[in-house]
């Protein structure tokens, strides 16, 4: 599930992706418009060249008609129609014209250019075909009145020019933002690698494959990476310092209980019996909260892990010779590679303790089944004793209640392992086995 925040390296390709659109469309506006300036200016200077020639190739008659003395060179003003015109006009309208205008005339201009300099305007041409066209005004040495020399082209290969300028670059500044934006993916990429290091080497310390970062990293992210380190050693050191203190709290309050206790034994009477009763219920009370003050410094460490199959193995050894004489055996079905998400001692506690409790009552096997579920590893404990009736499991789980004085210990074991995997964010609970006993169920953190 992605995070609420969202992917940085999202973020930033998108980002880049954004900005780099907006430079290649405006560096497509800004080529465009200097290409199509550049194409026109060029077409005018055409244009005024083309007018120019007409100018100087014409001649005057003695009546006052004008005249070329010499075709001009392009041929297009002698095909009818062809978008090329020029033509000379008097104050009475057209005098002379090229032979592509047929039987149509260029419309004047509203307004003669000032200085005798070129105008040019775009107008319609005889075919409706939009022109270009460049304007000039000469008064002639003895000629009365000014004349009109217009000169025009088809602008539609200026349009066609500028479109196929505008597709091509439009193409390749396409190509080149998709060739942007995958160095940008690229870059991201590389400059992230750092962060997925960090985050896979949290996975092994999580997984308790590590207990470091492992690795230099790039002087932007080894502070980042310092500072990890530093606050897991400093999360050991005080998961050290808590089970130090819990063991010496435990030695300081066992050594009075073991003194009052031997003060009671020496003497009768109702007081030394009452006594007895209290330090019995003190050690009761006192194992119970020791084990779950060491849990709660232990649970969820970052990195806690320990193999499941050799404390089973362990455990079932030492109870399997405690037990030999009873004819009680204990059998195991592990599945392979199961591994507890939390610290070896706290494992062995809670285990130990199911196992003892149903080692004191079997009549003659138990069997023990851990297997890989999806909330975790299920540990299953069943006994062919006489069982618990549903009405007091609770009472056991909850309070601790010794059902049976002539069992040796405390009581508390099933009580001590709920608590305890309580903590680990597991559960006990405790059903009809089909041995014909118990069978405690016990549920506790899978680790990678």
């Amino acid at each position: 599930m992605p995070a609420k925040g969202g992917s940085l390296r999202l973020r930033l390709i998108a980002m880049a992706a954004l900005w780099c659109a907006v430079a290649l469309i405006a560096a497509w506006a800004v080529l465009s418009a200097l290409f199509a300036d550049q194409v026109r200016r060029g077409f005018d200077g055409n244009l005024a060249a083309q007018l120019e020639g007409v100018i100087a190739a014409s001649e005057w008659r003695d009546e006052g008609g004008p005249s070329l003395r010499r075709p001009l060179p392009d041929p297009r003003f002698q095909q009818p129609l062809s978008g090329w015109y020029w033509q000379i006009s008097g104050p009475d309208g057209p005098v002379l014209r090229s032979r592509s205008l047929w039987d149509g005339t260029l419309p004047a201009t509203e307004s003669s250019p000032a200085g005798g300099g070129i105008s040019y305007d775009d107008v319609a041409g005889p075919n409706g075909a939009g022109l270009r066209l460049a304007a000039r005004s000469l008064t002639l040495t003895g000629v009365e009145g000014a004349f009109l020399f217009q000169l025009a082209g088809d602008s539609a290969a200026v349009a066609a020019d500028i479109a196929r300028f505008d597709r091509l670059l439009a193409v390749a500044l396409a190509i080149l933002g998709l060739g942007l934006i995958a160095a940008m993916v690229l870059q991201v990429q590389i400059g992230l690698r750092p962060l997925a290091r960090i985050g896979r080497a949290l996975g092994d310390i999580r997984a308790g494959r590590a207990d470091r970062l492992q690795g230099a990293f790039p002087s932007e992210i080894q502070p980042l990476a310092d500072e990890i380190d530093t606050l897991l050693g400093h999360q050991a050191a005080v998961i050290s310092r808590a089970r130090a203190h819990a063991g010496d709290l435990a030695h300081a309050l066992k050594t009075p209980l073991a003194v009052l206790t031997n003060e009671a034994d020496q003497n009768k009477g109702a007081l030394a019996r009452h006594v007895r009763h209290q330090v019995v219920e003190m050690r009761r009370q006192v194992d119970r909260h020791l084990s779950r003050a060491r849990t709660a410094a232990a649970a969820g460490v970052l990195g806690a892990r320990c193999d499941i199959t050799p404390v089973l193995e362990g455990l079932v050894r030492v109870l399997n010779r405690l037990h030999q004489e009873r004819g009680v055996t204990i059998n195991l079905d592990v599945a392979d590679h199961l591994a507890f998400a939390g610290e070896e001692e706290d494992l062995q506690e809670m285990l130990g303790n199911l196992l003892e409790n149903a080692c004191q009552w079997a009549k003659s096997s138990i069997m023990v089944t851990a297997t890989a579920q999806e909330n975790g590893v299920l540990f299953a404990i069943d006994d062919d004793g006489p069982g618990l009736p549903p009405a007091q499991r609770e009472e056991v789980l909850n309070r601790g209640a010794r059902l049976d004085e002539s069992k040796p210990g405390s009581g508390l074991g099933l009580a001590i392992v709920a608590d305890m995997a309580a903590l680990y964010q597991g559960e006990l609970s405790l059903r009809d086995a089909a041995m014909g006993g118990l069978s405690a169920r016990l549920t506790l953190p899978l680790a990678p």
